[in-house]
């Protein structure tokens, strides 16, 4: 019994301390930007037919590193912008929770592209959007040279997880939310 309770304080200690990490070392607005368009050089140079989905889609969201780590109980965030146009008009959070057979950490980097005027509209006008509540995004799994698919997409919100490093196998974004920050 009482090893269940230290495995249980241990375990939210963790998430705890991985959740609070983000906002002690907050980055400036200029630095992740920067990292977008590191992030989107990336994307376009290992993953052909990654430029279809950003020329035409009405906005995207990157974030360029959102940090994952579980054992049983796990947690995700990261820091990004959305852009339309390829202008960046606002800094968002990701952020979700999951309890579950898991173990490991890893970095990874995500883009998120709206393929409609609608689908960003919602985005926009959600004060915290949440994935598989406020809206649903097809995943497409994608790594170093790989090619994708435009013709096969027709969904309104796709996204892209690629770059990643560590060891956590979990390719999914269900009940990510994603909340606006100011910078």
């Amino acid at each position: 019994m009482k090893i269940q309770t230290t495995y249980k304080i241990w375990v939210i200690t963790l998430v705890s301390f991985f959740l609070s990490a983000c906002s002690v070392f907050e980055t400036t607005a200029a630095q992740i930007d920067l990292d977008a368009d590191e992030a989107l050089k990336i994307f376009t140079t290992d993953i052909d037919g990654s430029e279809i989905f950003l020329d035409q889609s009405a906005g995207y969201l990157v974030f360029p590193r959102a940090l994952r780590a579980g054992l049983v109980a796990g947690a995700e965030t990261g820091e990004g912008v959305l852009r339309i146009d390829g202008k960046t008009v606002d800094f968002f959070r990701i952020s979700s929770g999951s309890l579950g057979l898991q173990a490991g950490a890893q970095a990874r980097s995500i883009v998120i592209c709206f393929m409609s005027e609608n689908a960003l509209e919602d985005f926009r006008n959600s004060s915290g959007w949440r994935v598989g509540v406020d809206g649903s995004v097809a995943l497409i799994d994608v790594g170093a040279g790989k090619t994708i698919d435009s013709q096969n997409v027709r969904d309104p919100v796709v996204g892209f997880i690629f770059n990643s490093s560590g060891l956590m196998a979990n390719l999914t974004l269900e009940g990510t939310r994603f909340t606006r920050i100011s910078r």
